[in-house]
C-alpha cells in the first residue's frame, strides 16, 4: 500500500485550515480567478472532470454549478479539508464525488477524465512531486483532454518579484517563481502549453495555464 507523501496543509498550518476560505477571499481574486479557469475549460455535458487537490471544494462545486450535467470529482490528501468540502456540497444540494488520495498516485484508471483542474495546489509540492502529479494528470486524461492550472507563476514586474521574495519561504513555490511550472507541464507530455491569464495579488503573481494531451500519433 502506497504511503501518502509529506504535504503542506492549507495555509501551511493545520490550525489555520478553518480560516482557509475567508482568507482566500481576502488574499486572492478567488471568484474571478476560478470563474476564468472554468470558462477556459469549456466543460461539456456528460464529461468527467477531476479537481486534483480540491481542498475545501470551492472550485469543485463551482465546476458542477457551471455545468450540472458533468460528472465532477474532487480529490485531496487532507481529510480535514475534505470534510469542509462535503459540508459545502451538501449545503448547496450538489452531487460531487469526493475522495481522499494523493495527486502523485491518482486512484483512477488511464484515460478516465476529459478535464483535470488544479488550483493553488502544485506549489505545495516538492519538485519531484510536482512532476509526478503532472504525469498522473496526463495519465488519467483521455487523448484530447485538457489540464487547467491556476498557481503561482513567474513575476512579470518588480513589485510582484519583491512580493515573491517574502512568500517563497512558506511553500514549495521557488520553481513556480522561476517560471518552471509550464516547463514541467510540457515535460509530462502536454502539447501545447499556454499561459492564458495573470493576476497580481498581495501574495504574488498567479498565472492560469491550459494544456492538452495530444491524440496518439
Amino acid at each position: 500500500m502506497k504511503k501518502h507523501p509529506r504535504y503542506i496543509p492549507a495555509f501551511h498550518f493545520r490550525w489555520l485550515t478553518d480560516w482557509y476560505d475567508p482568507m482566500m477571499r481576502h488574499l486572492f481574486p478567488e471568484e474571478a480567478l476560478k470563474t476564468a479557469l472554468i470558462a477556459q475549460a469549456r466543460v461539456q455535458p456528460g464529461q468527467n472532470v477531476l479537481d486534483m487537490g480540491c481542498g475545501t471544494g470551492t472550485l469543485t462545486l463551482l465546476i458542477k454549478q457551471t455545468q450540472p450535467n458533468a460528472a465532477v470529482y474532487g480529490l485531496d490528501v487532507d481529510t480535514q479539508v475534505l470534510d469542509i468540502a462535503r459540508r459545502k456540497a451538501e449545503q448547496a444540494g450538489e452531487t460531487i464525488v469526493l475522495q481522499q488520495g494523493t495527486a502523485t498516485f491518482l486512484p483512477y484508471p488511464d484515460g478516465s477524465f476529459d478535464r483535470v483542474f488544479t488550483s493553488l495546489m502544485l506549489h505545495h509540492l516538492r519538485r519531484e512531486d510536482k512532476r509526478r502529479a503532472l504525469g498522473e494528470a496526463f495519465r488519467v486524461l483521455k487523448p484530447g483532454g485538457e489540464l487547467h492550472v491556476a498557481d503561482f507563476g513567474k513575476p512579470h514586474n518588480p513589485t510582484m518579484w519583491l512580493i515573491s521574495l517574502v512568500v517563497r519561504w512558506a511553500e514549495e513555490v521557488h520553481d513556480n517563481i522561476l517560471g518552471l511550472l509550464p516547463v514541467f507541464i510540457a515535460e509530462a507530455g502536454f502539447r501545447p502549453v499556454e499561459e492564458t491569464a495573470g493576476y497580481r495579488t498581495v501574495t504574488g503573481a498567479i498565472a492560469l495555464y491550459r494544456a492538452c494531451k495530444p491524440f496518439a500519433g
